[in-house]
């Protein structure tokens, strides 16, 4: 069986085409009928995933190539879901790196790619999308060749192959002039370039917990590489913490291979193949499941430590608990620690009376998509601005610091440079990149770059594109100027009326519309000052029996400001708070009478 069998794992940076190339081989390997309906992305399997179009959990899939089963493990693309990645390498043999053809090698390309490098994974390098207008597959080649040479990588990882590709049509060829017909030498290769597992059947069981999720019937189900041995449905296990600790003993109830998109029952597993196993109530990730005879644990990769953090509490607002069913501590709580031990990426904190909780990731997008999932799940909380994590070292005080990549057009290149130096950044490399397009490379701390994004697409138009990465840990860089504008405050509450809205649009930019729900304390838009305004967004207009020509015409109004979660979460300042229902988010004040915060602003003016 090992005989006929490879591992392998997809890596790039996001929206280079992992998830659409899987497509095309799931269909041109004969997994699927002629006449079968397939949906486009078929591996992001989850709402968000198929809503904003990027991947956000590892997947296993198979598919057969003549008489050989290729394990293929879909990653995530993005920075902040990287913690996913460093995970499933362990369960490979080889990656095959995508890369843009016109992008070329991106933050997120380098960090997945020292990651494989590290593991001594020999890479296939797929140049993807040459069929694009801007495409430059050559200086792309020379580009990857650079960045493997200053990751350090073998001589036999520098020697890879690379294919030419354009994975939304389903086609690879090692020269751009051979015939455009099928991925098959894709396919070819990964059987010539992989290695087979190396493993021993004759040695006890042992498997390797790497990825954990919950099925509907069978409960618990734990993903992982069987190491070595065979095991059978009905064996009795046991688990091992990374320290060689019992965890608990067990027994494997169900067996499961995957087969395309779906896991298929099997009455045994052996060494080599990506499995699925249930019957274990408490093992979690890289815990090892292992025959009773085995005493020492498998190895697992270390995971880069989370670098921000939010403060999740109880929604107290004067309308709480009128949108989710979710809303007490106690309920927030065990979601919370479900979610920290299926994601290895996520930390858990709680303060001493347990009801409010700090969740450090990697990222907003990271803790955005947990929120998210919380909401659609029926929960209301309030979430404090991001923080990052600082570290101190000999008494000195360090913070993380981040690459930052912008391609940008070139008339808006001395915005944006000066912008990051306003938030500390440290430009690193300016080139061209044609088109009049400049690539401007910076070293910047992750505080400045909260809440940064929404600005950075005002002051490009929308044309730019910025793409960050945690490099290291670097010396404190000072204060940074946070959000310079205050905000608008209800001092009533009940319902929004569009009169009251368009005498104050002079203000400053609104968040609301007429008829939205308000209450004293609610932030409702932002001023064009730097002090906070209250108003009284529920003034209507005062009648009286007297009419004129053209003075009773309809009200303009602006659109309303309308930002994602994320971008709300980067927005609030230390002051305020993100209320999260399932049916709207709100900002707001985290004191709401207009006595209590002039009393807080005394008693901090006066330490």
């Amino acid at each position: 069986m090992t005989k006929s069998l490879r591992n392998i794992a997809i890596i790039a940076h996001v929206d280079h085409g992992k998830t659409t190339l899987i497509d095309n081989l799931l269909k041109q390997s004969g997994l699927f009928r002629d006449n079968q309906q397939i949906e486009e992305r078929v591996m992001d399997s989850g709402d968000l995933e198929k809503e904003r179009g990027i991947t956000i959990l590892a997947k296993p899939t198979s598919v057969v190539w003549k008489n050989t089963r290729i394990n293929i493990i879909d990653t995530p693309g993005h920075a902040d879901f990287g913690g996913e990645v460093e995970r499933i390498l362990c369960m490979t043999d080889g990656v095959i790196l995508l890369v843009d053809a016109a992008e070329g090698p991106m933050p997120q390309t380098k960090f997945v790619l020292s990651k494989a490098l590290a593991q001594g994974l020999k890479p296939i390098v797929v140049i993807n999308k040459v069929d694009r207008s801007d495409s430059r597959a050559k200086e792309v080649i020379n580009e990857i060749f650079d960045l493997f040479v200053a990751l350090d990588a073998s001589d036999q990882q520098l020697d890879f192959p690379v294919l030419y590709a354009s994975g939304r049509d389903g086609w690879c060829n090692f020269e751009l002039e051979d015939k455009k017909e099928n991925l098959h030498p894709l396919l070819d290769l990964i059987l010539n370039h992989v290695a087979e597992p190396d493993v021993d059947l004759s040695k006890p069981f042992a498997m390797l917990s790497t990825l954990l999720h919950s099925d509907a019937f069978f409960g618990r189900c734990l993903i992982g590489r069987v190491v070595h041995g065979i095991a059978k449905v009905n064996d009795i296990v046991k688990s091992l913490n990374l320290n060689n600790q019992k965890i608990e003993d067990g027994r494997l109830t169900k067996l499961f291979t995957f087969s395309g998109t779906k896991k298929v029952p099997a009455d045994n597993i052996m060494a080599g193949d990506i499995v699925c196993v249930a019957g274990l109530k408490t093992t979690s990730v890289s815990d090892t499941i292992c025959h009773v005879d085995v005493d020492t644990a498998l190895k697992s990769t270390p995971i880069d430590p989370p670098t921000m953090s939010v403060t999740i509490t109880v929604n107290d607002s004067p309308i709480s608990g009128l949108e989710g069913k979710k809303v007490t501590s106690t309920i927030i709580r065990d979601r919370l620690l479900v979610e920290a031990e299926t994601n290895v990426a996520i930390s858990f904190k709680e303060n001493d009376k347990k009801d409010s909780f700090e969740i450090s990731g990697r990222g907003e997008l990271q803790i955005g998509v947990l929120i998210e999932t919380m909401r659609r799940e029926g929960f209301e909380l309030s979430v404090s601005r991001p923080k990052v994590l600082f570290k101190e070292e000999n008494g000195e005080k360090f913070e993380p610091i981040e690459e930052v990549t912008i391609d940008v057009d070139e008339e808006y290149s001395s915005t944006i440079i000066d912008s990051l130096n306003q938030r500390k950044g440290e430009m690193i490399e300016m080139r061209d990149t044609g088109q009049n397009k400049k690539r401007i490379i910076f070293k910047a701390p992750s505080r400045g770059l909260i809440g940064y994004q929404s600005k950075f697409l005002t002051d490009t138009r929308g044309t730019g594109v910025l793409n960050r990465v945690f490099d290291t840990y670097g010396k404190f860089k000072g204060v940074i100027k946070g959000r310079r504008n205050g905000a608008l405050i209800a001092t009533e509450s009940g319902e929004a009326i569009a009169y009251a809205i368009f005498n104050l649009q002079s203000r400053g930019l609104m968040f609301i519309e007429p008829q939205t729900k308000v209450y004293q304390g609610m932030i409702v838009g932002e001023h064009n000052r730097h002090n906070d305004l209250e108003i009284n967004v529920l003034k209507g207009k005062k009648l009286t029996n007297v009419r004129a020509a053209g003075s009773d015409g309809l009200i303009s109004l602006i659109p309303p400001v309308k930002m994602s979660l994320e971008e709300m979460m980067s927005y609030v300042n230390d002051d305020e708070l993100l209320e999260v229902t399932p049916k709207n988010l709100r900002l707001r004040k985290k004191l709401l009478l207009t006595n209590e915060r002039k009393k807080h602003q005394r008693e901090y003016a006066s330490i």
